[in-house]
């Protein structure tokens, strides 16, 4: 497959409610400029159609196809860009996922990443989360191809194992998108340390998206939605507040570094730990 070497990315870090309709209202209308500005591919957050909360998630899960991947579907055909969609509450039998659901330019679903490390943290006098209260773990590392590159999706707690990025990058991903939603404990100690170690180690460009800071919601997110570059830099980011934030990326930066520091190359799996 012939790769384009250049990709604007936009990152819709929208501000979630209670109201899934207007949630979804709101998203639309964001993808919609995003791709006024020529965008390829644009990220939502994590739960960007529903609270961040374990007492909304059965309220507002739904199956595939559903309400808010058939959006998703729609406004991709319609727009003309991949999108990466964020994440929601999934149903799936009697299971539930905090799954992102991500389509093409034609509407057609390119991948569905099920969560695989379930965010259940309780960190004394700050702050606790019981994901796992809810939802069942994913299986399987996602990884696709766009007309860019391989590309990778990823969810939240899932970017804290570097094993799992790792793997990824292995099946050959360049680019890791990350709808994410941390908090205001977790944020400003180590989302920008994660973002750009992820990037470093792996050599590749690692775009997270949060949701836009909600003061009215029991958890409040941290924003501050990102993308890395493969020598450990920010290309862009947000701030709190509802917005989107453009950014071009290039693979022949990717191949540049990866010459000039060749990590990858150099690892030594033959006496790694099993």
């Amino acid at each position: 497959m012939a790769f384009n070497k250049k990709i604007k990315i936009a990152l819709c870090q929208i501000m979630v409610t209670e109201d899934k309709d207007l949630n979804l209202e709101n998203a639309g209308n964001i993808l919609h400029k995003a791709s006024l500005q020529g965008c390829d591919i644009a990220i939502l957050p994590e739960m960007f159609n529903c609270p961040y909360n374990n007492a909304f998630f059965h309220k507002f899960a739904e199956g595939y196809p559903g309400q808010t991947t058939d959006m998703l579907s729609s406004a991709a055909k319609k727009e003309g860009v991949y999108i990466i969609g964020g994440s929601i509450p999934e149903k799936s039998k009697e299971n539930y996922f905090n799954t992102s659901f991500s389509f093409d330019r034609k509407g057609s679903l390119l991948g569905a990443h099920r969560k695989i490390h379930l965010f259940d943290i309780d960190i004394r006098d700050k702050i606790s989360f019981i994901e796992s209260r809810t939802f069942s773990p994913g299986k399987e590392i996602t990884v696709f191809d766009t007309e860019f590159c391989k590309a990778g999706v990823a969810i939240c707690y899932d970017m804290r194992f570097p094993e799992l990025i790792r793997s990824m990058v292995l099946l050959g991903a360049k680019i890791i998108f990350v709808p994410a939603a941390f908090n205001m404990v977790t944020g400003p100690a180590h989302w920008h340390l994660i973002n750009k170690a992820r990037a470093l180690d792996n050599q590749i460009y690692f775009a997270s998206v949060s949701p836009a800071r909600n003061m009215g919601t029991e958890y409040k997110a941290y924003g501050h939605s990102m993308i890395t570059d493969p020598w450990g830099q920010t290309v862009v980011e947000a701030d709190e507040k509802e917005s989107i934030v453009f950014a071009e990326i290039s693979m022949d930066y990717i191949q540049k570094i990866r010459e000039e520091l060749p990590l990858l190359k150099h690892r030594r799996p033959d006496i790694y730990i099993k």
